[in-house]
């Protein structure tokens, strides 16, 4: 990523560190190194054509191309026996989706032997499935390629004036000209229907968040044989405050995910994820919530619907998500309702 990458850096750098580059493995995260091109990143496959030294350098035979937006659980090496198997240029990875919800995502068409015969990017009447009416099939973002072909098609693209994005240019141009595979998506999240989300929008990320503090969530966190990695500082356990000699303060977390080194200390806290080091103070209530590092939520204050980046106190007695027209002119308020609060908020006129 260019913009802000740091915590995320940290994230593959501390959380993914159990390979061995003397076996041939590694991550390694590469900023904008502007050999390729003087500007910035102008989209998915341009990120991909400014590093394509690296591509060169290592020289694989196949690359996997993945979105960082996208939350799924999935056996790569499928996906890779299917793409050698079927001798495919490109190998697009796909998930049945509603109708209704697909004007978004990438929509495809296959013949009878998999092979992707039409695509359309993000369309207004997403094209339904001969199966099925109320389905389409939607790409995933994840492609498999032979690396001729994807160097090939990214110096290519760099030469044309278009938006240098893999669903709008790179995929739609390679159909009818090279093999261009569909692969139907193996899910290993281990529930009823296979699970995909992607939360590129404020929305998104919200309703995805809130999945996860269900009864039974779509999504399973608690899979030992599928752990979520990541970096984590060593915090002390989260911590609950019920009181009532002490001013009636009742502490209490209710459908909701409390990380470590949280403090509920007094508070009433419903339907929420609470990231490390939070901090709830005493008759406050926080609903249908998302509280990032470090959040200070102050006496008597009220939020309902609101994601609270990190370190942000909330003053106290404020209400936050009931006023509709207050919340948009204070802050950005997605189509949905959502109340989102940057660092270094400005609570006051």
């Amino acid at each position: 990523t260019q913009y802000k990458s740091d915590s995320l850096d940290r994230h593959i750098r501390l959380g993914w560190n159990v390979f061995s580059y003397d076996r041939g493995e590694f991550i390694f995260t590469i900023p904008p190194q502007l050999r390729a091109s003087e500007k910035w990143y102008q989209g998915t496959a341009d990120a991909v054509y400014q590093n394509i030294y690296t591509i060169e350098r290592e020289n694989p035979e196949y690359v996997l191309i993945l979105g960082g937006d996208h939350i799924y659980k999935m056996d790569y090496s499928d996906l890779l026996d299917f793409h050698v198997a079927s001798g495919a240029d490109v190998t697009v990875s796909t998930i049945e989706f509603p109708r209704e919800a697909a004007c978004h995502l990438g929509v495809l068409e296959i013949d009878r032997n998999q092979r992707i015969v039409g695509f359309e990017e993000k369309p207004k009447n997403p094209k339904p499935m001969p199966s099925n009416t109320q389905l389409v099939l939607a790409s995933m973002g994840i492609y498999v390629f032979r690396t001729p072909v994807l160097i090939q098609s990214l110096l290519d693209d760099a030469g044309r004036d278009t938006s240098h994005d893999f669903g709008r240019n790179i995929i739609p141009n390679l159909i009818g000209n090279t093999n261009v595979y569909a692969f139907n998506f193996k899910d290993m999240n281990q529930k009823d229907a296979k699970y995909w989300r992607d939360v590129g929008t404020l929305d998104a990320y919200f309703d995805t968040n809130m999945d996860l503090i269900s009864i039974d969530p779509q999504f399973n966190l608690y899979d030992k044989e599928w752990p979520i990695r990541t970096y984590v500082r060593c915090y002390p356990p989260a911590k609950t405050i019920w009181a009532l000699e002490y001013e009636g303060r009742v502490g209490s977390a209710i459908n909701s995910i409390i990380s470590q080194g949280s403090i509920v200390s007094g508070g009433r806290v419903r339907n929420s994820i609470l990231s490390p080091e939070v901090r709830i103070n005493s008759y406050s209530q926080v609903n249908e919530c998302i509280l990032m590092n470090g959040v200070d939520v102050g006496r008597h204050a009220k939020l309902r619907r609101v994601i609270v980046d990190k370190y942000v106190r909330i003053p106290p007695g404020i209400e936050i998500g009931y006023n509709p027209g207050e919340d948009r002119r204070r802050f950005t308020v997605t189509e949905s309702g959502v109340v989102v609060i940057p660092r270094n908020a400005c609570f006051w006129d």
